[in-house]
């Protein structure tokens, strides 16, 4: 059968096209009960709007921006280089992608950034940024002058339903599954190093991780988070510090998105060579440090699809369209050295 086409749909709801138009559009002066007539016919007819070719018709483009912390070094090189990829496979779509660092560390510099966007030269933002009231608000903010806004890996309490990344509490889960399962001891004590607590996804990790290995292994003790706050001296005194006067320590969850700086550190010391470790994120650093031992598993999340199913969720949120929610879902991937 023949697509429907918006000349049956004025057909179907007894209207002129132009008030169809209208009505897709979602432009003023259009009754209630003749918008309702039109939904009518578009769910009877199964009429599905052809987004790709309305745009072209109006020239519509697309400028969505990515909102990076300015620390991450590797994993975040790894998503700057997946966003330029994006843009050239969304370039049909007259999609632009840019990129703007933020200070993580400083929430109403965010805020302010934020509120510089102008829906005018800005369709969509992509968030990565802890949780804070002031980026909360912000967003709402954004949001209420027609711009599309979504947390990106870092989620925000208030929008579990839009955001794109991994389920955080299961990839703690799974981190305690894993150094339950590799630890060769009885019994023992786990390092925990995070670079803040303020950040959802690693207090998500950690309430993952603790109820996981209560459950399965309570044998084993995990020791409170150590935070680096992206700091190579702070974490090179506090992890030294934790090895050498802990005895049983028998293995080290990563929490962080970056696993470069502890894994250097924990490098550069004896003990740890029989101790299980467990980090997150594929990066070539974390490429390299399972090839030679230095990390046992890496628990990762697809920076590729992450960035493509940000473009794609944004634009349904310009377009008043929804996306797939399978084809959205991120799942957690574990790498060993074996499988890389």
């Amino acid at each position: 059968m023949m697509r429907p086409t918006t000349k049956d749909l004025a057909k179907a709801a007894g209207v002129s096209r132009a008030t169809v138009d209208r009505v897709l559009n979602g432009r003023e002066g259009v009754k209630q009960k003749t918008v309702d007539k039109v939904n009518a016919a578009i769910k009877e007819l199964g009429f599905v709007r052809n987004i790709q070719a309305a745009n072209l018709a109006k020239s519509k483009r697309y400028r969505f921006v990515f909102a990076l912390p300015r620390s991450g070094e590797e994993f975040l090189e790894e998503i700057v280089r997946h966003i330029r990829d994006a843009e050239e496979a969304f370039a049909l779509d007259q999609v632009r992608c840019d990129v703007e660092h933020i200070d993580e560390n400083d929430p109403h510099s965010i805020a302010a950034f934020l509120a510089s966007l102008s829906p005018d030269e800005t369709s969509g933002v992509a968030i990565m940024a802890p949780e804070s009231p002031q980026v909360r608000d912000a967003i709402f903010r954004l949001q209420e002058r027609g711009v599309a806004a979504i947390p990106f890996i870092s989620d925000q309490t208030t929008m579990d339903t839009d955001w794109v990344g991994i389920d955080n509490r299961a990839a703690g889960a799974t981190a305690a599954a894993l150094l339950g399962r590799f630890s060769k001891s009885d019994s023992g004590s786990i390092m925990v190093i995070a670079e803040s607590m303020q950040s959802r996804d690693s207090l998500e990790r950690r309430l993952g991780f603790d109820a996981e290995l209560g459950k399965s292994f309570p044998n084993l003790t995990a020791l409170p988070s150590l935070e680096t706050y992206g700091d190579e001296e702070r974490a090179e005194e506090i992890i030294t510090n934790v090895v050498s006067n802990d005895q049983d320590l028998v293995g080290i969850y990563i929490m962080s998105s970056e696993a470069k700086i502890p894994v250097t550190v924990l490098s550069t010391l004896p003990r740890i060579k029989d101790v299980v470790t467990v980090g997150h994120e594929r990066t070539p650093f974390t490429e390299a440090a399972l090839h030679d031992g230095r990390l046992d598993c890496v628990i990762a999340q697809n920076a590729g699809h992450m960035v493509r199913s940000a473009v794609r969720k944004l634009k349904a949120i310009s377009d008043k369209s929804t996306t797939h929610s399978q084809q959205e879902h991120i799942r957690i991937e574990i790498l060993l050295n074996t499988n890389l």
